[in-house]
């Protein structure tokens, strides 16, 4: 199963346009957005995106029952609260907009991919916690900035579980 993975969009549609070719060039078979969409009509460049999006709210989204109903009723997605976890390809995930969260969240063992945003910094690392007697790869990924405001450099991430690899893409 093969992700993207993409925060700080910050209303930038035309980035969002951007970052959803790229996607769908890679041909992913699910986006995670890690917050801050900001704006309900940021749903908009999102339809053309091939693959389901699931998303949480950061600490810039505003009105977050119309951007939950906007990516509802549009097709979009489904936008829940932080944190939220999944269960991928039999791989626990979580997601928040919480950078703070991130080291307790590796250290609980619970995870094996745990994915942030907020910080605007692209980042990639892969590190291992012990959960009972056994060692567990854990990947922490943080997408950047797909907006590129504070950086200026316009980022996300991919992530192939199947093959156990990932990767930023700057656009």
């Amino acid at each position: 199963m093969k992700l993207g993975i993409i925060a700080d969009t910050h209303d930038n549609l035309d980035a969002i346009r951007k970052a959803v070719e790229l996607f769908n060039d890679e041909g992913i078979d699910l986006l995670i957005h890690a917050g801050d969409f900001v704006a309900p009509f940021t749903e908009q460049p999102f339809r053309m995106l091939k693959a389901p999006l699931i998303g949480i709210f950061g600490n810039n989204d505003g009105d977050k029952l119309l951007l939950k109903q906007k990516y509802r009723e549009k097709g979009v997605g489904e936008l829940y609260e932080d944190p939220h976890e999944l269960e991928l390809a039999t791989k626990r995930l979580i997601v928040t907009h919480r950078p703070k969260l991130v080291r307790a969240l590796a250290a609980s063992g619970l995870y094996a991919v745990i994915v942030y945003g907020h910080t605007h910094q692209a980042d990639i690392e892969q590190t291992s916690s012990m959960s009972g007697t056994q060692s567990k790869q854990i990947w922490i990924i943080n997408p950047g900035e797909c907006c590129g405001y504070l950086t200026g450099r316009k980022t996300v991430a991919l992530l192939d579980l199947e093959k156990d690899e990932a990767r930023i893409e700057e656009f």
